[in-house]
Formats: C-alpha cells, structure tokens, sequence
C-alpha cells in the first residue's frame, strides 16, 4: 500500500539560474571520460589496452574483486589515454569517439517474459550493473544478494537539480521495461517517491509502490524516503536507482543497446542561458557550457548539485552519475568585518545579524566561500533542524571520527549515505566536511564488517 511522505525537517536552498524547461542537444564530444573513481571501491581491471577500437556498450574494464562487474564504453572510439596517479592508479580513461556511434548487440530481452537469472545476467553482460547502488554502504551492489526492497527517487529537491517530471518525459516505455525487470530481482516492493503536486511519468506505470513526497529539502533524496517508508537493519540489503539510470537499462532491454544518454541540467547563476542539454556520460562540459555562455571567468563548475557535487575544469567532463551541471561564483574574495555586520545576501539557518528567513522564497546568488574556517564541533542543535532522518547527526559523526564501530551500528550508519549528511555539512557552523566523515566511517565499517 502507498504511503505519502511529508517531510517537515529540512531547508530549501533557493538559488538563481535554474534550468529553464527547453532541451537542446549539446554537440558531439571530441573525447568521453571513465574514471574509475566515481566507483566507490572498486579497483579496475582493464579490458582495452591504449590505441584498442571499442563499441558503444563494450567493456572497458571490469572489477578486480568481482569480475562480474562491468564497466562499458559509452561510445564508440579508441581509448587514446590511461592517465595513472601514484602506485599506477588508474586516475582516467579518455576515449576518442567516432563521428557515429556503433553498438554492441546484446539482444532484446523481454521483461515479462524473462527469469530474474536472465535479467540479471543482461545487465552484468552489458555494463548497467554499475548503476545499481546498495545500502548498507553506499557501493555498487554485490551480485549474490537479493535486496530486500528497491527504492528510487524520483523528487529532486537539491538546489537547481534536474527536473525529473521534464527531463523523463516520454520515456514511460522505457521506464517500465526496467521496473519490470527490476521487480523480479526482489521479492520486495520497488518503492518509487514522486512529488505531490508533479506530473511525474512514473504515475501510472505498474510493477511499483507510488508514494507522493512533500517538504523541503532532502525529502527528495532517496536516503529519506528509505528511512521513513522502511529503514534498514543489520543484516538487510536495499537497492537504489537514479531514474535516468531506469531508461538506460530500459533501452537496453527493448532494443538490445547500451545508450549511454543523459539530460542534463546545465543550472546556476553565471550560467547566461540555463536549460537543458541532451548528452552522453563522460561527455566534456565544454560542448554545452560554452553553447550556453558563462557570464565569468572566475567561476566554480560542480558536475552535480551545489551540495554533493564534485568540482570539475570548464574543460573537463561529466561525472558518470552525474545528470547537473551546476556553475556558481568561485567564493576567493573576503568580507572586510564580514562576520560583525549586518547580512541581507545569504542564506542561514540562524536569526543572528541573518535575515534569509524574513524572505523565504528570495533566490540567492551565492558562492563557494565557506564562511568561516575549520574548527572543532560547536554544538547548537543546529543539524537537528534540516536533519529529517530518525537518528542522531552529531553523535553519529563523533562515532565515524573515533571509529567506534558498536557506536556506528546502534545509532543507523547502515541506513545512511554522505549525501545525507550534504545539508548538515552546509549549515554547520564548525566547517567540518560531514561528507568526508561519514564516507571514511562506511568505508571502515565495510572493510572490517563486510
């Protein structure tokens, strides 16, 4: 049975230039990205040595601890360059593609007519497993258990965030030939939350749990809707899907392709003509920014949300989950008495010479600037505010931080992921990187844990 969500807890962070509903096709990229660090975990086997030809959907490599893994090229092309960090660690694999993408074949896969073994092994064969994420430990799910439940969101609620309602449309087929497939790998629900008052492509469709979800900021992450509809215990797997990442697998079934196509979200306030862009994973950001027109130089390109995000070159390329481009003033210029007067231009969770809460609807201008510098936790009861989660924010960070794994279990480490801790990291008056604490904390937890 559906459930509405109503998120109370929370803060919306209202920002200028979000994407306005037209969608274009950016040019052709030159040359497309893999990095294997967008994989959290894995260490990459490589498949394709430098000068190798590879189609659309081809192996690129897979992972070194579960070679059932793989990782496909999102084009057809020659892989140019393997670009090694420290101890030849694979930092980036650039692939030049052709004029015209050719694919590999997998075959057309019927979802109704098809066994969960048969689903599954497509998806491992063609490279979508990696989209396929798990709690506990926020990590490509492993292929021997069946989750318990698959939940997607639907709802983007982060700042200037893809519109999924817009950029899904007509895609109704797709989507439900991967929702079919995906309901035989568990004999779970697949939770699906949309916003209350969207046009969401997801109504309608079958093989679901629909749930309206309301409220500010993060009701829209899928870490919420999972802690409020059916959190998660020890011993228990879940499985969480972006949408645009349902009409890739979709495709794949119905016409036996791997088509690697992404809208994205080209958002932000020195973006001149914010909207969306038709494009592939890995592509380089500099075939639709500059389309678009960047109003400065001096600015900060985050391939994802201003809060999650990972900051890129102008020249460089997508992240591979990546469906915004975000692009906000690069924050390298100080306040003189900034923190002793008066602030009209930013927002704050605080009353304290602040006045963002007089204006609740106000969008703002900001930049990366921090604020403040690092220093130890000053507890205000401030995370409580915008943490909707049924757990306790500040203790849990205190526990990632001393590594205290029976502390980490009782107070719900399973459930969570880094970007739910995305807006306490932004309001926290103490400059710690929640982010960082709680991934190094998961990643503790699964190596000593499993």
């Amino acid at each position: 049975m559906s459930k509405d969500i109503k998120i109370k807890k929370g803060l919306t962070i209202n920002l200028k230039g979000e994407a306005e509903k037209t969608l274009s096709s950016a040019p052709r990229s030159r040359t497309f990205v893999l990095r294997p660090s967008d994989f959290h975990l894995i260490t990459p086997k490589l498949v394709v040595r430098e000068g190798g030809k590879v189609q659309a959907g081809e192996t690129i490599f897979y992972s070194k601890s579960n070679e059932l893994i793989k990782f496909a090229s999102p084009v057809s092309g020659t892989l140019t360059k393997i670009e090694r960090g420290a101890k030849r660690v694979i930092k980036e694999i650039t692939i030049e593609a052709d004029p015209q993408d050719s694919y590999k074949d997998f075959g057309v896969l019927s979802p109704e007519a098809s066994s969960a073994e048969e689903i599954k092994t497509r998806l491992l064969q063609s490279g979508c497993w990696p989209f396929i994420l798990q709690r506990p430990y926020a990590v490509i799910a492993g292929t021997e258990q069946e989750p318990r439940d698959i939940f997607i969101s639907a709802h983007s609620t982060a700042p200037l965030a893809n519109d999924y309602d817009f950029s899904l449309h007509g895609k109704e087929k797709e989507l439900q030939a991967a929702l079919t497939a995906l309901s035989k790998l568990t004999t779970g629900q697949v939770h699906v939350g949309v916003g209350k008052s969207g046009s969401s492509p997801f109504k309608g469709l079958k093989d679901i749990t629909l749930h309206n979800v309301s409220g500010p900021h993060p009701s829209g992450n899928v870490g919420t809707q999972i802690n409020k509809l059916s959190p998660v215990n020890k011993g228990e797997i879940v499985w969480t899907i972006a949408p645009q990442d349902l009409v890739i697998i979709g495709e794949l079934l119905l016409t036996g392709k791997f088509n690697a196509e992404r809208i994205i979200a080209l958002a932000g306030s020195e973006v001149k003509t914010p909207k969306y862009y038709r494009t592939r994973i890995g592509a380089e950001a500099s075939t639709f920014l500059y389309d678009s027109g960047l109003k400065e130089e001096n600015v900060r390109v985050v391939s994802g949300d201003v809060l999650t995000g990972k900051q890129i070159s102008p020249k460089g390329h997508l992240g591979y989950y990546s469906n915004t481009v975000s692009v906000i003033p690069e924050g390298d210029d100080y306040e003189f008495f900034g923190w002793n007067k008066p602030v009209f231009n930013k927002i704050s969770t605080s009353r304290a010479l602040t006045f963002s809460w007089l204006t609740p609807n106000k969008k703002f201008d900001l930049d990366t600037n921090t604020n403040g510098e690092h220093r130890a936790f000053v507890v205000t009861g401030i995370y409580e505010e915008v943490f909707p989660l049924d757990m306790y924010p500040l203790q849990m960070l205190k526990a990632c931080m001393v590594q205290d794994l029976d502390e980490m279990e009782a107070l719900g480490m399973y459930e969570v992921a880094p970007e739910d801790f995305a807006l306490t990291e932004f309001v926290c008056v103490s400059k710690q990187p929640h982010q960082q604490i709680i991934r190094n904390g998961l990643d503790l937890m699964y190596k000593e844990i499993g």
